[in-house]
Parts: structure tokens; sequence; C-alpha cells
């Protein structure tokens, strides 16, 4: 795959900015087609398939970003000359071709194409039925970028396929893909392994804890649980389970103001047995399976623990991998837990909502990894990127 130049790339992503602030209208009235077809069933998909100014300002602002970013490819990652004068220099290096497969939301279309494009790598995008107009928009406006500057579009393709067509494209696509990304839930992800022929990185499910210590400050921990919980249900970095050492100062009257604060935002709650026991007007979780799910809902599961090991263990067996959290004033206590949680991103005293490229320094980002190869947590522009060795001889043969 031939190396672009950073500027002829920039010059691209400075074409994309000028036609989506230009064509406003026309990415509105798609959106608004593909809206109009929804069947709201599904709030969450509901919720990332609209496209207002805001969401088009927040697209603007992702390509700016990335177009401002430096360019990942042909940095050295180390360099040494050997005892025989042999030199040897790593440096990253493009993927090549990227497949990302992805529900509802067309601000991906944006958010993937610009980074993959800056890695100098090629894409496809197979967005689902639901964002169709919306994204078929979307990727002519790269299109006309990319034809604007000199390049050809197969630099950006979208995929129009049902099940059974992306199911043969994944056994014998059209040209050698090098990185699949499934960004949705646990079907699409097993579908994507079951059938791919490559590497795949996945963008995990969410179902994020929290565990309540009990040093933990109750007004900052209610504070976090309802931002966690409410500010955005459809989000992969929503609150979904909530922990609560059963040695909690006043654990009673605690658990009791934690339903009535989730109440009142009409979040519903199961519990288990232990939490039953106070809050007796609430249902029982009905099974195991439930404490794997990713709501994408106002529900969330309370639980009661023994101990902060307990709470890890509980975390470790049935979490995405995505986030937790502990509240604490505890820093040892701290420290355990996120030293033992196994995920992408762990965190004391504060919403797992803050697992996000641009929260998290990244800028935009491809997904959310919970793999441990290649990356794990945000996908942004560096993690892009592969590597390639170059070493320099002299007519050096290995004896």
């Amino acid at each position: 795959m031939k190396l672009l130049k950073t500027d002829l790339k920039n010059k691209v992503l400075q074409s994309m900015i000028n036609l989506m602030d230009n064509n406003r209208a026309l990415l509105l009235s798609a959106n608004k087609k593909d809206l109009e077809a929804f069947k709201k069933d599904d709030q969450a998909m509901y919720d990332r398939l609209i496209v207002d100014d805001k969401k088009i300002d927040g697209m603007i602002t992702a390509v700016t970003e990335v177009m401002q970013q430096d360019d990942p490819i042909g940095k050295t990652i180390s360099h040494r000359v050997l005892d025989d004068g042999l030199e040897i220099t790593n440096k990253t290096a493009p993927f090549g071709t990227i497949m990302i497969i992805y529900e509802s939301r067309p601000d991906v279309t944006i958010e993937a194409a610009v980074l993959a494009f800056k890695a100098n790598n090629k894409i496809f995008l197979k967005g689902g039925k639901e964002a169709i107009h919306s994204n078929k928009v979307l990727v002519e406006f790269w299109h006309k970028a990319l034809t604007e500057n000199g390049l050809d579009t197969s630099w950006i393709q979208l995929l129009t396929l049902n099940r059974e067509e992306t199911q043969a494209f994944l056994k014998n696509p059209t040209e050698p893909l090098d990185l699949i990304v499934p960004r949705g839930g646990e079907r699409l992800i097993q579908f994507v392994k079951e059938h791919a022929r490559c590497a795949v990185l996945v963008s995990g499910r969410g179902n994020n804890f929290l565990f309540i210590d009990k040093t933990a400050d109750w007004d900052k921990t209610l504070k976090v649980i309802l931002n966690a919980k409410t500010d955005k249900i459809s989000a992969c970095n929503a609150l979904d389970k909530i922990l609560v050492h059963k040695d909690i100062p006043n654990y009673e009257a605690k658990l009791k103001d934690l339903e009535t604060t989730l109440k009142a935002k009409e979040v519903t709650i199961l519990v288990d047995a232990k939490t039953q026991q106070v809050l007796s007007d609430e249902a029982l979780i009905p099974n195991e399976d439930v404490w794997y799910e990713e709501f994408l809902s106002l529900k969330c599961c309370i639980g009661t623990v023994d101990s902060l090991d307990a709470a890890i263990e509980t975390i470790n067996t049935f979490s995405g991998g995505h986030s937790a959290t502990i509240m604490t004033n505890n820093k040892e206590k701290a420290i355990q837990f996120m030293e033992n949680v196994d995920c992408a991103a762990v965190y004391q005293n504060a919403s797992t909502r803050f697992t996000d490229g641009g929260k998290m320094g990244v800028g935009a980002e491809l997904a959310i990894s919970t793999d441990k190869l290649h990356h794990r947590g945000p996908l942004g522009l560096k993690e892009l990127v592969t590597n390639k060795y170059y070493i320099f001889g002299d007519g050096h043969v290995r004896v």
C-alpha cells in the first residue's frame, strides 16, 4: 500500500470538514429518513442514530483534531547498531486494510474513517441498515474529499451487506483484510470471530461495575452512580452493576437512600438475595446470566459482597472487561482493586463515563478495545498502527 504524504492526507481531511459544514441540510435530511424508518423499540439504538447540528459539530471537531495530530506512520520505536555494524530500526507502519462493523451511529462513519485514513489504512465501513441513508451521504462526502485531492475512493468504502453477504465477505473478502473491528454486542463479536479469516480486535460490551467500599464518601458515591448510570444509557461506558460492602456504615439506610435516588431517575432495580432483605420491594435477580448482561437502559443490579476480594472476583467473573470503579477513601484498597480487576479502565472515585477517547485525551476513537492484543482501551490514531523492522547491512551474513 502506497504511503501518502502527511500534507496530502490533511488536505483530504480539510476537504471533508468543509463538505460536512457546507452540506448540513443534506445530511440532516438523510438522517431524518433513517429516524422515520426506525421502530423505536430500542431507545438506546435510536439515541445513537440521531444526527443534529450538535452531532455534526462533533464530527467536524473529530476530523479537525485528527488533522492536527502528528502523523503516526514512520515513527521510530527503537534504533540500535549491533557490534557487527548491522543497523536495526523499528518503525510504526500501517495495518493495511481495516474493516469495522458497527450499528446505528453515523458518527462512527466519520471517526473510524478519519483515523484509518490518517494512519494510512484503507477501511471498509459496515454500518447497520438502520443508518443506511446517513452513512451513504457521509461516505459520498468522503469520496468527494478524496477525489478533490486526486485520490482513489477505494481508501474509504461503505459495505451495504446483509448478514449472509457479510458472512461470505468475511470468509472471502474482495481484497485481503488485515484487521476487523466488530463494534457491538456479544452476538456480533461471536459472529465475526467465527467467520473472519484475519485478526479480530474486539470492541467489547460494557456491563460496567461499581464497588462501594466501607470508607466511601456517600455523597460522592451517589453523584458518581447517577452520572455513570443515567447520563447516557446508550453508551458502552454506562454503569450496570453496583456492589455494596456489607459492612459500610449505616448499610440499610444507605441502601434505601440509593434505591430512592435511582428510583427518582426512573431506574429499574434488580437485587440479590442479601440486598433484598433490605430492599424488599425490588425484584430478585432471576438468574446468574443477568450479571453478564449489558443493559443499555435505565436498569441496574445491586448486590452485596463480604469483602474487597469478593467484589474483585465478582467483577472479573461477570464484567465485559470494559470499565470498573471503586468508591473508597482508602488508597491502598483502591490500588488493590485497580491492580486486580481485569478491565481496560479502572477508576477510583470517578464515573465510568470517562472511558472515552475524547475524555481520556486520545481524541477520536475507532472503538474501546477490551482485547489485550494489540491494544486495550480507546483506539485512537496512535493505536491504529503496527510496526516494521528496517535492517541496514553491508554484505552481512549470519554465521
